[in-house]
């Protein structure tokens, strides 16, 4: 629930500046559908992970105690006192590599398949205002439900930040070596998500939405050919000279 509220929370800090990109797999997602310009997907992407890594510092000192408490000063990724998912996301010992992928990318597709409709003014769009509340609930509910596999991460920028914390603050390699080299799942598998996600909304969402009626009573407007049909009366002929001035 916390992790849901600082998404509502950034989103209402940051809406106004970037339009709340938090995640490269939704920015990336919102460039295929020309939504965002591709010249901002490379800047979006590293401030998100330099945001994440930088969160995962302060994480780091303010529980500086209890992570050494807990772990005994031993900082490791396996073993009943590991303290790296505290950060980064890791897989269950069940999980084979493809289900994990799978997992992740049907994670971020849902994402995307649930935020692209609150703003489609052909369907039931939210209002502005409570997009992020409504966004942080999507994200919550994809975290309970899908978070027992390999943690829900669903943004590369969440998962490569603390990474590469743990990676500088004493961890070492082994949060990159471990489970087979297993780090790259969560930074490819959501920017495969999040265009999929993406294009089954654009195919049976969007696509199937009517199109806008058009505005009823629309007033007459007046043009120069119009007053040529017929002769002018010193009235008319006012009326003409108003409209070119506006």
């Amino acid at each position: 629930m916390s992790f849901s509220v600082g998404v509502m929370s950034a989103m209402y800090l940051t809406k106004g500046i970037s339009g709340a990109h938090l995640n490269p797999a939704v920015t990336l997602s919102f460039c295929v559908m020309r939504k965002v310009r591709w010249g901002r997907l490379l800047p979006y992407c590293l401030s998100q992970v330099l945001g994440a890594y930088v969160a995962s510092a302060l994480v780091y000192v303010v529980y500086y105690d209890a992570i050494m408490k807990f772990s005994g000063g031993v900082l490791t990724v396996y073993g009943p006192n590991e303290t790296a998912s505290i950060f980064a996301t890791y897989p269950s010992e069940y999980l084979t590599l493809g289900r994990s992928f799978l997992d992740q990318v049907v994670g971020t597709g849902m994402l995307m398949l649930c935020i692209l409709s609150l703003d489609e003014r052909r369907n039931t769009p939210a209002p502005s205002d409570l997009i992020p509340p409504i966004v942080a609930t999507i994200v919550l509910g994809i975290s309970m439900s899908m978070s027992a596999n390999c943690g829900a991460a669903i943004n590369p920028a969440r998962d490569l930040g603390p990474r590469l914390l743990t990676l500088t603050a004493g961890w070492g390699t082994e949060v990159f070596t471990c489970y087979n080299y297993w780090f790259w799942v969560p930074l490819l598998a959501p920017l495969i998500g999040g265009p999929l996600g993406s294009l089954l909304y654009l195919v049976f969402i969007e696509w199937q939405l009517p199109d806008p009626e058009p505005p009823q009573n629309l007033s007459t407007v007046s043009t120069i050919s119009d007053s040529i049909k017929k002769p002018a009366t010193s009235k008319t002929r006012v009326t003409q000279t108003t409209q070119l001035l506006l």
